[in-house]
């Protein structure tokens, strides 16, 4: 139960980090192009590459450390480090296959869910 709360705790301290930098590079850069966003997938692609590979390869991170960094605070922070980290490792195994059926259903089926939320939205406020 203490991993547990942890990990939410992490997770909603991530999403605070990620609204105040988005926000931040909107008002610096503009919102013309998710400079933002782009700026936290990176991040976050990193940091839980870097926190996953130190926790897993000699266990330099304690494994509860490690499930709070990653799930919790880059959880929240962003969910495409999470689906980069799975990418990355599928392709160091030698699992092109499964890396690139990763990649296709992670992006057509976000891009197709989106496209369906909006048009349900717009369906449901008639507009």
């Amino acid at each position: 139960m203490k991993e547990f709360l942890l990990v939410c705790v992490a997770g909603a301290a991530g999403t605070g980090v990620r609204f105040a930098l988005s926000g931040g590079a909107g008002m610096l850069f503009g919102t013309r192009f998710p400079y933002g966003t782009i700026a936290v997938n990176v991040m976050g692609s990193f940091l839980i590459s870097a926190v996953s590979y130190a926790g897993t390869l000699n266990n330099s991170i304690d494994p509860t450390l490690r499930v709070v960094l990653t799930t919790g605070f880059l959880g929240g922070f962003t969910t495409y480090s999470a689906f980069n980290h799975e990418t990355v490792v599928s392709l160091q195994q030698g699992l092109w296959g499964r890396a690139l059926a990763n990649l296709g259903v992670t992006v057509l089926g976000c891009l197709g869910a989106g496209f369906a939320g909006t048009a349900t939205a717009r369906r449901l406020l008639g507009v």
